[in-house]
């Protein structure tokens, strides 16, 4: 498919999106069913390159996978190949996610080196640490991980930083270990969530405590099962925010609105109004936007994924906004894109607009001043990462002139059917 698209000031975007389920979920659901002997089905499928990225990877380890249309059946294979091929390394992060139920598929477990969006440090060390509490035997190597155990046993284990992806792993790996496991300072994001809950319809025995503890007492064998994926939220959020920026309206349908709670908030405080009922979403801003001062946090805060189309909206709004991010210390690396367009933002190494983050004592630019209105400039943008890239799109339909995106690929592997969702808003766009 073609990786460039040419975007052409557009007005304002106008209509429904109806959202899939959310690409970090789907894929975490589809390494669950590893663990059974019989077939899950996941219903609400987005159709994004980490479906595509993670069926393969599947595949190669000896599942049969079927995707049909919105639906992914993944059928296990009593014969497991533990070895997942150094072809996808740096690809996305699912692999690492593999281990847990490839050990105890198999005894023994290689997975290559994991990728991802270049947003910052996302070290395999939890996941590490946590594999060999449960009693693993592992070795890092500059190809990959490899894991043997003859048996995993529950543990205590305690995160230094209530990672989505590590407790996402103790979740897989503590569900078919013998005894209990008590996570402390897990992530808790709707997705984490979600997962625990389809490993509790394949029978997992899963707590969660109001203090960040999950209780996972390990069963002998699990069962296949089936879920239906609600919307996704990070498209949510940028397709709500697509809506305001250009003066229009999009009203975003499938997701609930307990997922968006927060940036629900954050829009209100910026003079939005959102009409919500049990259909869908819509936010609209007849008298325009005010500054805000936001923080990322991890859940139930703003969503780090968030603050890309929210840095877009802060250009638009008029006076001075302030981002902190404190999730990932990379995460502005697409802000010189906006600049470029005639964005005035300044970024700072320092905590701006909350309370000093892990990143307060390092060189990371992690905080950002945004001066509105800024009157924006189409130019050439190349896109970083899945979430840049939807900002970069918004920002050229408001711009003067054209805009050419290059690596729209990246908007593919996390967006559902971007291209045909945005034009059907209105967007003037040409793929190249």
């Amino acid at each position: 498919m073609a990786d460039t698209w040419v975007i052409e000031p557009s007005g304002p975007l106008r209509g429904d999106v109806v959202l899939r389920g959310s690409k970090n979920a789907v894929t975490k659901h589809m390494v669950a069913a590893l663990l059974a002997d019989e077939p899950s089905v996941i219903d609400n499928v987005p159709d994004v390159g980490d479906v595509t990225i993670t069926t393969d990877i599947l595949r190669a380890v000896g599942a049969e996978v079927l995707v049909e249309d919105d639906r992914v059946t993944v059928v296990p294979s009593r014969e497991v190949n533990p070895h997942v091929p150094l072809s996808f390394s740096g690809l996305n992060r699912i692999p690492v996610l593999l281990l847990g139920p490839l050990l105890h598929r198999a005894g023994e477990a290689f997975v290559p080196k994991v990728g991802g969006d270049r947003i910052g440090s996302r070290p395999v060390d939890f996941h590490v640490a946590a594999l060999r509490a449960f009693g693993a035997d592992v070795e890092v190597s500059d190809d990959g991980i490899f894991a043997k155990a003859t048996r995993l046993t529950g543990a205590r284990i305690h995160l230094p930083y209530p990672s989505v992806g590590a407790t996402e792993s103790v979740l897989l790996t503590a569900t078919l270990a013998k005894g209990k496991t008590v996570l402390t300072n897990a992530a808790t994001e709707p997705e984490v969530v979600d997962l625990a809950l389809f490993l509790q319809r394949m029978g997992a025995r899963i707590e969660f405590w109001p203090d960040r503890r999950v209780v996972i007492e390990g069963v002998p064998a699990v069962h296949g099962a089936r879920a239906r994926l609600a919307g996704d939220r990070n498209e949510a959020f940028s397709y709500l925010v697509a809506g305001l920026l250009t003066k229009g309206d999009v009203r975003v349908i499938g997701c609930p609105q307990e997922r968006l709670v927060t940036a629900i908030t954050t829009l209100q405080r910026m003079g939005a109004r959102v009409d919500i009922d049990d259909y869908g979403i819509t936010a609209t801003a007849p008298e325009g936007l005010r500054p805000a001062a936001v923080q990322t946090d991890t859940h139930p805060g703003f969503m780090t994924d968030w603050q890309t189309p929210l840095m877009m909206l802060f250009t638009q709004a008029r006076g001075m906004s302030v981002l902190h991010e404190t999730v990932y210390e990379d995460r502005l690396v697409y802000v010189p894109a906006l600049q470029a367009m005639g964005a005035e933002i300044e970024l700072f190494a320092t905590c701006l607009g909350g309370p000093a983050c892990r990143f307060h004592d390092t060189d990371a630019v992690h905080s950002a001043v945004v001066r509105g209105v800024s009157k924006l400039h189409g130019t050439r943008v190349e896109i970083p990462d899945v979430r840049a890239g939807f900002s970069s799109v918004i920002a050229a339909a408001i711009a003067e002139g054209t805009t050419v995106l290059t690596g729209v690929h990246h908007l593919r592997r996390g967006y559902h059917r971007p291209e045909e969702n945005l034009r059907a808003l209105g967007l003037h766009l040409r793929a190249e």
